[in-house]
């Protein structure tokens, strides 16, 4: 039910904003240029790799070894006010609809963090990732990583259709909200650095 319910809101949801789409994709084109959107493989169900699509919100510079420069110094006021919206997230429905992600789940993070993960950390790719998810809808960016996997667990074993629509109407809140976008000091949030605890 989880899947059918999926792929027929991100139908219903993509076909009501469509005009959204292409007034973003403008606005992106003309702040940004091309791409206008951003691919990176991340980590899906049990761990195995897909290309999630975002629209981009950050300039491409690099630093003179060809390595990107920070996150603060690639975002523009237009990308913040982007990613403010949440409308950024909006294609990600795309890979929603090709069975790589849910609408409700633990939000797909690097490909690098994989071995980093402690045993019940891991655990949050036992289900897809989700656009959103209980972790989003309890403080986002501003939580701590372990504060952000102990929902993300919390989740995987308490999930339930009920909990997803909860999820879903929380979501739409936060977006209004806008809540916990980045975290404190940062642009986005610190990288992953691993746990302590491995169990």
């Amino acid at each position: 039910m989880k899947r059918m319910f999926d792929f027929l809101v991100s139908i219903i949801v993509l076909f009501l904003f469509f005009p959204v789409l292409l007034f973003v994709f403008y606005k992106v084109r003309s702040n940004l240029g091309s791409p206008v959107f951003f691919r990176q493989t991340r980590p899906g169900l049990h761990g195995k790799p897909f290309k999630m699509i975002k629209f981009r919100t950050m300039k491409d510079v690099v630093d003179l070894s060809g390595n990107p420069l920070s996150d603060a110094e690639r975002m523009t006021p237009f990308g913040d006010k982007l990613r403010n919206s949440s409308l950024d997230e909006l294609p990600e429905l795309w890979n929603v609809l090709k069975g790589e992600m849910s609408l409700v789940g633990p939000r797909p993070l690097l490909m690098q963090y994989l071995p980093l993960y402690n045993k019940e950390q891991a655990r949050r790719h036992e289900v897809r990732p989700g656009v959103t998810g209980w972790a989003q809808v309890n403080g986002r960016n501003a939580l701590s990583w372990e504060e952000k996997f102990k929902l993300d667990v919390w989740y995987v074993e308490n999930r339930s259709f009920w909990l997803d629509i909860k999820i879903l109407f929380l979501t739409v809140k936060k977006v209004f909200i806008k809540e916990g976008i980045s975290a404190e000091g940062h642009v986005t949030i610190e990288p992953f650095r691993g746990s302590e605890s491995k169990d």
